[in-house]
């Protein structure tokens, strides 16, 4: 349990949300039933032995974070998940419904054992050893199948370590979801373009071998998406992508609007990931209490890259 105010919010309740539930107790000193449930809470943060965080505030103290809040009579709990309140409850509470309470939003302790072992794998990954962050990607499914972060990085490392009936098994059961995640489908298309480049004779052809043939005939579409899937496997990108939006922007339907899919999917897999949430940089906490100072992001060029092809299919289906 830690006493919080004005001075330590950010760091200590805003911030520490963004990676575990924390839980936000405003009391005060004459307050009968905050006396009742404060060590209930405590109790509770023991048990549950690091799921979620504790604190406390003085509302009398700390003024300007009870009126941020709104709070209109003590004790009130809020619970912060991202940075954000996402829940809470007021009164003295039974030790069983304060439990009921915090089970509705965090996390079980397999859970955050299956995001430990993920965030261990990314951990391997960087320091150059892909057979191990297989394995602790595939035990942190093992204890939470429903992890499609882990799921995702996980089939996406077996593609590149060139197991594919390994990643076609992991994939399977996320191409049947109605509707279909993007990422999944995006994975998707790249195992669909492996299988082609090694089964299809054409897996081998130099670019010169598809050019002459396109130079012949510009709507040979088939030609188009084959070398497309060629450069698309051999990581060419972005030319990939150009080779498609050549078919998308002469016959939008094409195939089933294959050479559509391949290209979203391209853009799926180049996406960089989401960064992590600065609750500091945005000058505003949850409560809507102005901070100093702000950040500026930098600019990523690969989401530019992104941003860009994404305008190139805007305009060639408009």
């Amino acid at each position: 349990m830690i006493n919080v105010t004005i001075e330590n919010f950010e760091s200590e309740v805003v911030a520490a949300s963004a990676s575990i539930p924390v839980l936000v107790d405003f009391w005060a000193p004459w307050c009968g039933p905050c006396k009742v449930i404060g060590p209930i809470l405590e109790k509770v943060e023991t048990e549950y032995e690091g799921r979620f965080k504790l604190v406390k505030i003085d509302s009398d103290e700390q003024q300007e974070l009870a009126q941020a809040f709104g709070i209109r009579s003590i004790p009130t709990c809020v619970l912060m998940v991202g940075g954000k309140p996402v829940d809470g409850f007021m009164g003295a509470k039974l030790e069983s419904e304060i439990k009921a309470f915090l089970d509705k939003h965090v996390p079980t302790s397999e859970v955050l054992e299956a995001e430990s072992d993920a965030e261990d794998a990314q951990a391997l990954l960087a320091a150059g050893d892909p057979q191990a962050a297989l394995h602790k990607l595939h035990e942190s499914l093992s204890i939470n199948p429903d992890n499609d972060d882990a799921r995702y990085d996980y089939v996406r490392l077996l593609i590149e370590c060139n197991m594919l009936d390994d990643a076609e098994a992991a994939l399977a059961t996320k191409l049947t979801e109605i509707p279909r995640q993007l990422r999944f489908e995006a994975l998707g298309q790249f195992i669909d373009a492996i299988n082609f480049v090694t089964t299809d004779a054409r897996g081998t052809w130099t670019p010169e071998q598809f050019d002459a043939l396109i130079a012949a005939n510009k709507r040979d579409f088939d030609t188009r998406l084959a070398k497309a899937r060629v450069l698309m496997v051999a990581g060419d990108w972005t030319a990939s992508m150009d080779e498609l939006l050549e078919i998308i922007m002469r016959d939008k339907a094409w195939n089933g609007a294959v050479p559509r899919k391949t290209y979203v999917a391209i853009l799926e897999l180049l996406t960089p990931p989401k960064p992590k949430v600065d609750m500091l940089a945005s000058g505003k906490t949850a409560g809507g209490i102005e901070i100093a100072g702000k950040t500026v992001g930098e600019v990523d060029p690969q989401a530019q890259l992104v941003a860009s092809y994404r305008r190139k299919l805007s305009m060639a289906l408009n």
